[in-house]
Order: structure tokens, then C-alpha cells, then sequence
């Protein structure tokens, strides 16, 4: 069925038209063709998508020239420290960063989107009307990286979101980059003991809860010099996060006074494992964790490579936004990095004797 679009909303749409084409220098009639967006508005774009969402606020998002290049931030590849008295041997400078897997490179996503003639109508009477389209396009771009950045597996010459709904075959993501480029950092077909409600063993697993498996991978797959970094979080998703702590929470004596209060207290308290904070990472899988840090993690975008299309169809009821930029998602230091993959309670299959 054919819509239309009310007076109000049809106005509203023209004023919105022409504020995108001033900022970029274009009539607006030139929107409908693909144009390069100018820096100064992709910087602002880019202000707006890491503001609508807190990862992308804690996580570096940076504006590179080159589309392949040197990372942008370096990791510490140990001590520097050294003595040398000698007259007859030079001293040897240490390199400040990892030597291996320093590269990046920035491929083109697609984020293309539309906005119904509905929801333009339903938006049309507030005054905020060109905040309210640039903001829901911002929002979708940043669940998207996000996505992408903990799901990505591979590239595709045409990804398809019906058989990959968290953009495996985008790009690939920090997780996977770790997987590819530092197999040494990742723990594989990891068991926890499975507890009953009333926190009574079942299962014995190879460890015996959350908390020691990140004390054992911290000590063991970072690097001797991070291990004890104050910036260190345990990234995960909720749903893990409530499956490893639910039986301690509920095993809570029901005879136990103020047993409501601490209950919340102890679910405040318990957003730590293994001694680091926990950080509920959106769309995070759902049996992995990764310990690091927030500014270990980054997603490049080439700055002059935002290209933008927009155009009503009315065959389709709806104004669309097409837009791609060249982004990479790239993990600065390896040797900051513990990835647990495949973790599970253990069961029949699996239990440990």
C-alpha cells in the first residue's frame, strides 16, 4: 500500500534535506547521488555514534588517513630497563611495542537504513525532528560496530543477515582477531562445576567457579607485565554472568535475616570475578569472556571514506540512508588479551573424576 506523507512531515523532511546538503556542500537534489561526506561533518557523525552507546565511549574510536597502515596505539613489549658500563659494547635499545600482527586494514561496511513514512509522521510534530532521524541512524551504527566487533568472523563478498543475524560474515571483530592472529591467549572447551539452585555441587568441572578459571587465565595467557594492571575487566554477557552467579545467590538461607538486603547487596558485590571488575558487554557470546582492558580494543574508520546516498521511496513508504565507511576492528596489544572460548557447566558429557 502507497502512503504519503503529511504536509507537516513533507516540510519537516525538506528542512532536514537541506541542513544534510549544506553541511556537505551539495544541493539537495545531489543527495540522491552517492557524495563523500565531508571531514568536519563525518567527525561530528562519528562524535554522535560513539555517544550513543557506552562501550563506544569507553573503547578508542579513531579517525585514520591510510586505509591500511601500522596500528595507531602502541603496546608495551616488556622492560626497557638495562645496564651497561662497558667501553667496548654498545647499549641495546628496547622496542616500546609488540613487534607482530601491527597492521590494520579498513574495508568497506555498508550501513544502510530507512525510516518509514509512519515514523517520519509520528516524529514530524517535534521540534527536535532532524535530531531524532540523525540520531536513530547514529544509534543503529553503533550496535552495529559493537556487534560486529564481538561476533565478526570473516568477510563475505555479499554478507547475508538471515543466516549471519549478529554480522558474522561482516568484518572480523576483536574476538576473532585474537583467535587468528594470538592463538596462545585463547582457552578453549573450558568447564565450570555445575551447582543446583541450592549451590550443591552436580558437576565437577576442570574448575571449580568463574573466579578461579580468571585468576588461572590472567596468570597465565597475559603478559607478565599486564598481569597486575589496574585497568584490567572481564568483559562478558548478561545472561553468562546470571547463569555462573544465580545458584550462589539463591542458596541464600531463607532463614537468614534481612535475607532481601543481602541479596541485593551480593549482587552489587558480585559484579567482580576473579578479583576484576565484570563489564556486561551487549552481544557478547554466550560462552566466552575476555579479559583486557577498555583501551585495548579500537575500531578504526578512514577519515574522507564516509560515502552517503539518501533518497525517498515511495514504493516502499520510506526514506533510505546509504551509507558506508571503511572500518577496522583492531585489538592495539595481543599480550593484553585472555580469551576463554567455549565455556559450559559441566554435565554428564563433560564432568571432571
Amino acid at each position: 500500500m502507497n502512503l504519503t506523507l503529511s504536509s507537516t512531515t513533507r516540510g519537516a523532511l525538506a528542512m532536514y534535506m537541506q541542513q544534510q546538503a549544506g553541511m556537505n556542500n551539495v544541493s539537495p537534489a545531489a543527495l540522491a547521488q552517492r557524495f563523500n561526506v565531508q571531514p568536519a561533518v563525518q567527525q561530528r557523525m562519528e562524535n554522535a555514534i560513539q555517544l550513543s552507546d557506552e562501550l563506544l565511549q569507553r573503547i578508542n574510536v579513531i579517525g585514520v588517513t591510510d586505509q591500511k597502515g601500522e596500528k595507531v596505539l602502541n603496546g608495551i613489549n616488556g622492560p626497557s630497563a638495562s645496564v651497561n658500563t662497558s667501553t667496548s659494547e654498545r647499549r641495546e635499545p628496547a622496542s616500546l611495542h609488540e613487534l607482530t600482527a601491527r597492521q590494520y586494514a579498513c574495508e568497506q561496511i555498508n550501513y544502510d537504513t530507512f525510516i518509514s513514512y509512519a515514523q517520519l509522521d509520528a516524529w514530524s510534530a517535534h521540534p527536535d525532528f532532524q535530531a531524532r532521524v540523525s540520531a536513530q541512524i547514529a544509534r543503529r551504527v553503533a550496535l552495529d560496530r559493537i556487534m560486529i566487533g564481538f561476533n565478526g568472523t570473516s568477510r563475505a563478498v555479499k554478507s547475508d543477515r538471515s543466516s549471519n543475524p549478529l554480522l558474522q560474515d561482516c568484518a572480523v571483530g576483536w574476538l576473532e582477531s585474537i583467535r587468528q592472529n594470538a592463538a596462545q591467549r585463547v582457552m578453549s572447551d573450558v568447564t565450570i562445576t555445575a551447582r543446583d539452585m541450592n549451590n550443591a555441587v552436580t558437576h565437577k568441572g576442570k574448575y571449580n567457579n568463574p573466579d578461579a578459571l580468571v585468576q588461572d587465565a590472567r596468570s597465565s595467557l597475559l603478559d607478565e607485565w599486564y598481569k597486575d594492571s589496574s585497568d584490567l575487566v572481564v568483559m562478558m554477557g548478561r545472561d553468562l554472568f546470571n547463569t555462573l552467579r544465580l545458584p550462589l545467590i539463591n542458596a541464600m538461607s531463607a532463614a537468614a535475616p534481612n535475607t532481601e538486603l543481602m541479596a541485593g547487596q551480593l549482587i552489587t558485590s558480585s559484579r567482580l570475578i576473579g578479583g576484576l571488575p565484570v563489564y556486561l558487554a551487549p552481544f557478547f557470546p554466550a560462552d566466552a569472556l575476555l579479559i583486557t582492558s577498555f583501551d585495548n580494543l579500537s575500531v578504526y574508520y578512514q577519515v574522507g571514506a564516509l560515502r552517503r546516498l539518501m533518497r525517498e521511496e515511495p514504493d516502499y513508504n520510506r526514506i533510505a540512508t546509504y551509507q558506508s565507511s571503511n572500518d577496522a576492528w583492531v585489538v592495539e596489544d595481543f599480550g593484553k588479551c585472555a580469551l576463554i572460548t567455549g565455556l559450559k557447566l559441566a554435565d554428564e558429557s563433560n564432568h571432571e573424576d
